[in-house]
């Protein structure tokens, strides 16, 4: 992303939303109505919108309405709309570039915006790292299972960000303590243990074993490389 805000309806947005912007490393802000929208406006302007019409659609397509009339029309606009809605786009297409189901699934959600900002130029996202549900942000150190977020130590946080970013290879605890913690760490091996342990409580019982044991060797994240899922 560049530096410009998005442009987010309602105010307050859906907490999810709000979560899933943060987490992807997009910068936002949120405005109630046009004229809200018009006076906070950055001075290199949006770098797009992301309107909710679920709850309110007539506030929704006038916002939308609205943005398109400037004399430099605004996008992308994204529009997160119910099912019962999707009869009522075909005669508002000029409104909006994309469209997203509400509830939305965040990946689902960070996809289209991908799509949006990369055929709009307008720049790309934070750097992500994803395997399964798991989702880190490196950017800001926030972690996330799937709609949850993950409350990580800094060291908890380090050590998932390296296992993530090395699917389906072993390591020793004593590569572990070398490539997480350093050379200098002074605590031995049992300080791999005490964080996997935690990690695996925090990730939850359903993705526990992401962080396998491999007796007499160590740990590895995810499956092994050749039955790993292409």
């Amino acid at each position: 992303m560049t530096g410009e805000p998005l442009l987010v309806f309602p105010d307050p947005p859906p907490p999810l939303l709000a979560q899933t912007l943060d987490l992807g490393g997009y910068p936002w802000k949120a405005a109630g109505n046009v004229s809200i929208a018009t006076q906070t406006e950055p001075a290199d302007g949006w770098a797009g919108a992301l309107v909710c019409a679920d709850e309110d659609p007539e506030g929704a397509f006038g916002v939308c309405r609205a943005l398109r009339k400037r004399d430099a029309p605004l996008e992308p606009i994204l529009l997160l709309i119910s099912g019962a809605q999707l009869g009522e786009l075909e005669m508002r297409e000029d409104l909006f570039d994309d469209f997203c189901l509400s509830p939305f699934h965040p990946k689902e959600l960070e996809a289209r915006l991908r799509h949006l900002f990369w055929r709009s130029g307008r720049g790309t996202r934070a750097e992500i790292v994803e395997y399964g549900d798991l989702l880190l942000n490196l950017e800001t150190y926030q972690a996330a299972m799937g709609p949850r977020p993950l409350d990580l130590t800094y060291m908890e946080y380090e050590l998932l960000k390296f296992f993530a970013t090395h699917p389906g290879k072993v390591f020793t605890r004593e590569q572990l303590l070398s490539r997480v913690w350093g050379y200098e760490y002074y605590g031995g091996a049992r300080t791999v243990d005490v964080h996997v342990r935690r990690l695996r409580a925090k990730l939850g019982e359903e993705h526990a074993n992401l962080i396998q044991t491999v007796r007499s060797v160590g740990y590895r994240f995810g499956q092994p490389r050749s039955l790993a899922p292409g």
